[in-house]
């Protein structure tokens, strides 16, 4: 119980401090905007980088990546089937129903309960949601703001052109060129290690206080918000146990952190870009909608989370 406590608190404090942080306007929207560019630009990148270099990559994620696409672009099929037969008058009701975010809250959480170290065992099962989120979801979310979507060419640019990207690629490039001792050995090198091992020890702290930063419920949205994560996540918590069981431990046979970064990931909100890229006339109600459902979620995603640590994940 103390170890759950310890390691559990501190998504709640940092959560909390960021939405103090906020309501005492200790800090402007402009400088929370300025903090996220330099996680997705600077700090995201170095852990992704260090965690490709040192993990151990096996032809066991080659299946991992083709089922986590797979699984985004069901979610994503099954979110306009029910907005059809339901009649769902929310535009971006689909988008909401599939999709992870695991850059600006995946990493956080399971950072702070299995160490930024340990970010491997996630950073893995993410592959296969990046290319879904850079090449299908954003190509449907920019169709459904401008009417057209984008060239094959012009998402390709973007994805290599991510800083994200960049660090997830090189990490996996060097650890297949066996890079990391011969990094390891020049002062230079090391060095430029130390100080991307630095810049990871920001990575909790500063995105949580950012997540936190942004918690903005409406009550009278509420009613509207909840069906869909009762949805998501009444779908993904039984699909993370039975995946985890047949394919990741079972077929796979890939250990407890493995286990416990899928299941991360299932359980997180959708991505948090939605409102950014969402159309210019949206109607003030569905941008509500959206912003309340992400908020709603996300609270949500972290208690059952802790949850999941506190029964011996």
């Amino acid at each position: 119980m103390n170890e759950i406590i310890a390691q559990t608190l501190p998504i709640l404090f940092l959560l909390g401090l960021g939405y103090w942080v906020r309501q005492s306007r200790f800090l402007t929207q402009s400088t929370m905007d300025d903090l996220k560019k330099i996680i997705v630009t600077l700090v995201l990148p170095a852990v992704l980088f260090t965690s490709f270099l040192s993990i151990e990559l096996k032809t066991a994620y080659v299946a991992v990546f083709v089922m986590i696409f797979l699984l985004c672009v069901a979610l994503f099929a099954l979110g306009k089937l029910l907005q059809r037969v339901f009649s769902i008058k929310w535009i971006y009701f689909p988008f909401l129903m599939t999709g992870f975010e695991y850059g600006m809250l995946g990493v956080s959480l399971y950072g702070t309960i299995y160490g930024i170290d340990n970010i491997g065992h996630i950073a893995v099962f993410d592959l296969g949601h990046e290319i879904f989120i850079w090449f299908v979801f954003l190509a449907l979310l920019l169709r459904e703001r401008k009417g057209a979507g984008q060239s094959p060419v012009e998402l390709a640019k973007r994805f290599v052109q991510s800083p994200v990207i960049i660090g997830i690629l090189a990490g996996i490039l060097l650890n297949l060129l066996g890079a990391q001792r011969f990094l390891e050995e020049f002062a230079v090198s090391q060095a430029v290690l130390s100080t991307f091992h630095h810049l990871g020890n920001l990575t909790i702290p500063l995105i949580l206080m950012v997540v936190g930063y942004g918690i903005k419920l409406e009550r009278s949205g509420l009613r509207d918000a909840l069906p869909v994560v009762v949805l998501r996540l009444g779908i993904l918590i039984p699909l993370a146990l039975v995946l985890n069981a047949v394919v990741t431990r079972g077929m796979l046979g890939l250990g407890r952190l493995s286990e416990a970064g899928l299941f991360t990931l299932l359980v997180l909100p959708p991505p948090f870009i939605i409102p950014l890229y969402a159309r210019e006339d949206l109607p003030e109600a569905e941008s509500a909608y959206v912003n309340n459902t992400l908020t709603l979620h996300t609270l949500v995603s972290v208690v059952v989370y802790v949850g999941y640590f506190a029964l011996g994940s």
